[in-house]
């Protein structure tokens, strides 16, 4: 087996997953890169080089997930880090959600997650060591209104962040998550550009004042994949400019 890490980031063709796998395969980790649209995972591929491994995978569609481990440790030999960024969102006043809309996102968000992780959990219990990184969000840290079915699928992930910590730990296995405040995308910005009086508020309340950079997750998720957060487990870590704190 070769010592060189191996991991796995879900939604890894864009935004903070790609940023994640950008700074992973830098810092020369062999890096599986998941995702829905296989034409996006090549683009993307092809920008980090030989060290990212492009594989098609939908979190939602479960039965998929133990042939989609088993492929990636065919052909890597084995698993040390996985993130599961994978996410949708859907903003809609909460009497207009339906139960599909509720029920899809809580099964990509969070059952999607459930069964990456079990799967994944099989292999490094084998190898003795692992470390998996969820990504949360502010919304589980305070309500935000319109986003109830999202909002109950990060609450859960800040949950089982901790069950999976504390059970996994014996094992050598380390469970962490990532809780993004408002970070800069073209999607943040034109939705922030369009809504003065939401803008106003996001950058009222974030004591530094401005949005993070998708670069400021990928430092803190290669943080904690790292050696350097070795006794660090059952974590949720904010990286929001002090958004939480902000009065």
């Amino acid at each position: 087996m070769s010592e060189r890490k191996v991991a796995i980031v879900t939604g890894g063709g864009s935004g903070l997953g790609l940023a994640i796998a950008a700074k992973f395969t830098q810092e020369g980790i062999m890096t599986v890169i998941a995702g829905r649209n296989a034409e996006k995972l090549q683009e993307a591929a092809a920008r980090l080089g030989e060290l990212c491994l492009p594989v098609p995978f939908d979190v939602s569609e479960l039965k998929t997930a133990p042939d989609f481990v088993h492929q990636v440790v065919k052909r890597c030999g084995k698993i040390d880090i996985l993130v599961n960024n994978a996410g949708i969102n859907l903003k809609k006043e909460f009497t207009e959600v339906t139960d599909e809309e509720f029920e899809q996102i809580i099964r990509t968000n969070l059952t999607g997650v459930f069964v990456l992780s079990r799967e994944t959990v099989k292999q490094m219990i084998l190898q003795g060591s692992g470390c998996i990184i969820h990504i949360s969000s502010m919304a589980a840290q305070y309500g935000i209104p319109k986003v109830i079915a999202y909002t109950a699928s990060k609450t859960a992930i800040d949950g089982i962040t901790r069950a999976m910590a504390v059970e996994l730990a014996p094992k050598g296995i380390r469970v962490n998550a990532i809780a993004p405040g408002f970070i800069y995308s073209d999607m943040t910005a034109k939705a922030l550009d369009t809504d003065p009086e939401r803008k106003a508020k996001v950058f009222g309340r974030t004591p530094m004042g401005k949005m993070g950079q998708p670069e400021d997750i990928a430092e803190a998720a290669y943080f904690l994949a790292s050696d350097a957060a070795k006794y660090i487990t059952g974590e949720v870590l904010r990286v929001d400019g002090g958004n939480a704190i902000g009065f």
